[in-house]
């Protein structure tokens, strides 16, 4: 019999992250754009030890931009294959969650954070704001909150190169 400490440091390493689909009243997608990387993203992050998903994309919201929204329906999982010094892969999960009211403050986390901002899909796409998967992961979302469905994005999905 295998010793359950020696089985589980056999299995396969997977990283789990959780954001929120965030819209203003007209429509448009909230990103963020973290000092630590080239490209914009969805507010989120990475799951805790022994955190639920829809938990960690609550914390995050309140501790990137100060915003303590209703953590809503999954939109996506996406499956995003190790890259760019990432040794493991990331399973990635989308909630909605609503639309900022008019008003609303943003304050952002300094020590991650440089900006943020509301894009339009065509906005996100054209100025090449994100890299594909992640593209994909908010065309998805944006199909998922109109259609009342659920999204599963698999390797594919505008893979990293």
């Amino acid at each position: 019999m295998i010793p359950p400490e020696a089985f589980y440091a056999g299995l396969n390493k997977v990283l789990a992250a959780a954001a929120g689909f965030i819209t203003d009243a007209a429509g448009r997608v909230l990103l963020v754009k973290p000092n630590y990387r080239d490209h914009w993203g969805l507010p989120g992050g990475h799951i805790d030890e022994d955190e639920h998903p829809e938990i960690a994309c609550a914390r995050e919201l309140q501790e990137e931009l100060g915003l303590t929204l209703p953590v809503g329906r999954l939109l996506v999982v996406q499956w995003v294959p190790p890259f760019d010094g990432r040794p493991y892969p990331l399973i990635h999960f989308l909630f909605d969650c609503g639309t900022v009211p008019d008003g609303a403050e943003v304050v952002l986390q300094e020590e991650e954070l440089e900006e943020y901002g509301y894009f339009t899909a065509e906005e996100i796409k054209d100025r090449e704001l994100v890299p594909g998967f992640l593209l994909a992961r908010i065309t998805a979302g944006a199909r998922a909150r109109a259609t009342g469905g659920t999204f599963y994005l698999g390797p594919s999905a505008g893979a990293p190169a």
